[in-house]
């Protein structure tokens, strides 16, 4: 194994020093490859060392600007340090650079959303679904996007899927709660769905306050 797989399985294996050193290496190695400050990169924001993960990961696009990983990578780091916008492009490059899989399609409805742009999120967490149409968080967050815009009877078909995905998720019971609490007369599924919700997790108290809110009407 050459320094860069050495750095990965040790990775993978929670051996984080080791695997500084293997990328150490690799850089030391081959200096103009884009790989080593990637990996390097990937293990640095794995130990929250944020500030120093960016530097290597702008040096990788320094050295390769078409590195759709490396744009992957900083994209991430700004997206969790609320960075949405910047984020949004940099998720928007790794795209365009060819990276794989419904990931970065699902981060960029992610980065619409948190900036209250919810149609333009659509048809990117559509296309993260129809890429993998067994990833519950995708399925969810287009159900979620669909019913802010009213769209119910579609939100109702992903959280339906959604729960043959995984039948005891909170969170889908609930948002399935509110959406049938909102748009439909049918008062008994919406509490059945909230009262899931809370049971499956008793940190759920909007699940709780819906349902109870529910109740106090009826009676």
């Amino acid at each position: 194994m050459n320094y860069n797989e050495i750095g990965i399985k040790a990775l993978q294996e929670g051996r984080a020093e080791e695997a500084i050193q293997a990328f150490t290496n690799a850089i030391e190695q081959q200096p103009e490859d884009a790989l080593g400050y990637i990996n390097f990169g990937h293990v640095l924001a794995s130990m929250n060392e944020m500030e120093r993960a960016e530097r290597f990961f702008q040096k990788a696009l320094t050295l390769d600007e078409t590195s759709a990983t490396a744009y992957y990578g900083l994209a991430n780091l700004y997206f969790n340090a609320e960075r949405y916008e910047e984020a949004l492009k940099l998720y928007e490059k790794a795209v365009q650079n060819g990276i794989e899989g419904s990931d970065a399609h699902y981060m960029i409805g992610k980065c619409f959303e948190r900036i209250d742009q919810p149609k333009l999120a659509l048809p990117y967490l559509q296309r993260a679904v129809e890429l993998d149409p067994n990833d519950l968080q995708s399925r969810l967050s287009y159900g979620i996007a669909l019913a802010s815009m009213e769209l119910f009877d579609l939100a109702e078909e992903q959280f339906v899927y959604a729960l043959e995905i995984d039948v005891d998720n909170s969170d889908v019971h609930y948002n399935l709660g509110v959406l049938y609490a909102v748009s439909s007369d049918r008062t008994e599924d919406a509490m059945y769905h909230l009262q899931r919700a809370y049971t499956l997790d008793d940190k759920n108290e909007m699940a709780r306050y819906a349902y109870d809110m529910i109740n106090e009407r009826l009676n």
